[in-house]
């Protein structure tokens, strides 16, 4: 007879109640909820603090004699996966781990499920053993191993016909459309990128075959590859998204185009290029909800925080932001005019394109082909009462002369620029055609950051490693050996990596830096006097976020460099 769930949360709510993990009245209260579909007794007790998931997982093994694993340090073996096939996997939510001889091993929400147990025999000819997951995770396993990714190309090949797509495919119905392999290809592809919470998706075209590759924590990993016959489609599929020009191929283009996925808003911007071997395609996944809109959650040390923030609440001048493209520059400035929404203050971007839309901001899409350029939309924003103004990137000339005459006029102006650290920002300011006098009364701050990759919190150990500890001692002049080391786990797809932090350096413009820059000093004179001044350069900031275990040495250098 097939045991129910009841029957087993009751013997664990006993086992529970006699080792004195819990009170009896909290029981009779989580077994009332867990009378409810779709809830179990121990996702109840650990959702309400009441005990550790170890607890329950170690009391539940004990009660039905089953073995714990840790999913998220269990590599699972792809023999394994490929004997139980998906539905069964997501319908039983089952995960196999490994083969040995005749017995599979297999993890189990409910291990005490017979059915289940009698059902993955049957299907695989073999024995069964189910194990019991410590923390869980057997869904977020089942989604990693059972990749849509990986069944694509041979979903593809089996429908796709020979030879590249037609230049003008005929037209099809809406069904018919939703159904082609292109569209399905490409659905899949987005899905996949956001569950993976890759930041660019890269469509490469080879010589034999056609390449999705994800950029995640900063890194391109393989996501795929597609036969060569669906490029055409593929490409035209996302530009009718985009509303690009499918005939177009030998110009580059770009484009956009947002989706609701599993719950969340989600824009995509849009670049294609043709290549020697046929058009290539990049797009950029920016998730409107993930949006970073608090200064004190980028990563800055209290210090430089203080100091940025000191910056922000000058009620004129201009503050760079510095940095090399995918550093997090417009995050950091959403986060800093965000503070000022609701304050009685006219606030007024000029973007291209307008990543995020904030309520209580008045926001100016750039449209070279209306006439609406940084420059042009600056000069506009001037006549309409502003008090903090965004300008998205200083490219040329005409915006930084704009820009710092909106700045000694009485504004506040945010901005981006393209340089290597804060003191270069300046610098390049003045390379662009600004005055040096003009730049010294109107930049109040310069900031320069990178982001880093942080080191998995669930397989990070304390390890020594002579080549982080001489890295660290190069830069901060001392001796510090054990820092926090990844040893790779299902949750960092066993990079040792998961998720990204930023590094900053923060200069106020002192006076003293204010009459160097009228004077034309050079940039490592300017670095050194704000180093002198309290500055907390983008290495230092990042050797103390190693020292602190948040991530490496190495990380930090193969991020952050300095010339001269």
């Amino acid at each position: 007879m097939v045991k129910t769930a009841l029957s087993t949360d009751e013997k664990l709510g006993k086992a529970l109640v006699d080792g004195a993990f819990i009170e009896q009245q909290q029981l009779n209260q989580a077994l009332e909820e867990s009378k409810k579909p779709g809830k179990r007794l121990g996702e109840i007790l650990t959702e309400q603090e009441v005990i550790s998931s170890e607890t329950i997982a170690t009391v539940l093994s004990f009660q039905l004699n089953i073995p714990i694993v840790d999913l998220r340090q269990y590599k699972v073996q792809p023999e394994a996966i490929q004997l139980v096939p998906e539905h069964i996997a997501r319908e039983k939510q089952v995960i196999p781990l490994n083969v040995e001889n005749s017995t599979l091993r297999v993890a189990m929400e409910t291990p005490e499920d017979l059915e289940a147990i009698d059902l993955l025999s049957s299907l695989t000819k073999m024995k069964i053993i189910p194990v019991l997951p410590l923390h869980g995770g057997v869904q977020e396993l089942i989604d990693a191993n059972y990749k849509p990714t990986a069944r694509l190309a041979e979903d593809l090949r089996s429908t796709a016909p020979t030879g590249r797509a037609p230049e003008a495919p005929p037209l099809l119905r809406a069904e018919e459309v939703s159904r082609a392999p292109a569209v399905q290809a490409v659905d899949t592809i987005l899905a996949q990128a956001v569950k993976e919470r890759a930041s660019d998706i890269h469509i490469t075209p080879r010589e034999d075959k056609l390449d999705v590759l994800y950029r995640i924590d900063g890194v391109l990993r393989p996501a795929t590859s597609l036969p060569l016959d669906i490029h055409d489609s593929l490409i035209s599929r996302i530009k009718v998204l985009s509303g690009m020009d499918i005939a177009e191929r030998r110009r580059p283009q770009d484009g956009q185009f947002s989706l609701q996925m599993g719950g969340q808003n989600l824009d995509f911007r849009v670049a294609t290029v043709e290549s020697n071997l046929g058009e290539m395609m990049v797009l950029r996944v920016l998730d409107k909800s993930s949006a970073i809109l608090d200064l004190s959650k980028l990563g800055l040390q209290p210090s430089s925080l203080e100091r940025f923030q000191q910056m922000l609440s000058l009620p004129f001048g201009m503050v760079l932001v510095s940095g090399p493209t995918g550093s997090g520059k417009t995050s950091t400035l959403y986060a800093s005019i965000y503070r000022f929404v609701g304050t009685g203050r006219n606030i007024m971007t000029v973007e291209d394109p307008i990543e995020y839309h904030i309520e209580g901001i008045n926001q100016i899409q750039v449209n070279r082909q209306a006439g609406i350029t940084f420059a042009s939309g600056l000069r506009a924003i001037m006549r309409l009462d502003p008090d903090i103004i965004l300008v998205g990137e200083i490219r040329d000339a005409e915006t930084a002369n704009t820009a710092v005459q909106a700045a000694i006029t009485g504004h506040l102006v945010l901005t981006t620029i393209h340089a290597n650290n804060s003191a270069e920002a300046i610098i390049r300011l003045m390379n662009m055609g600004v005055e040096p006098y003009m730049v010294a009364s109107a930049v109040v701050g310069s900031v320069a950051q990178r982001l880093i990759r942080q080191v998995c919190p669930y397989c990070k150990i304390a390890s020594r490693s002579t080549s982080e500890a001489t890295l660290y001692k190069n830069e901060m002049g001392e001796e510090w050996e054990e820092f926090g080391m990844g040893r790779g786990c299902n949750s960092c797809s066993y990079t040792g990596f998961l998720g990204r932090t930023g590094v900053f350096e923060v200069m106020p413009i002192s006076e003293t830096i204010a009459a160097m820059i009228n004077k034309a000093a050079s940039r490592r004179e300017i670095v050194d006097q704000a180093v002198s001044e309290g500055m907390l350069t983008m290495q230092r900031d990042g050797m103390l976020k190693a020292k602190e275990g948040i991530t490496l040495p190495s990380e930090v250098t193969r991020k952050v460099f300095t010339v001269g």
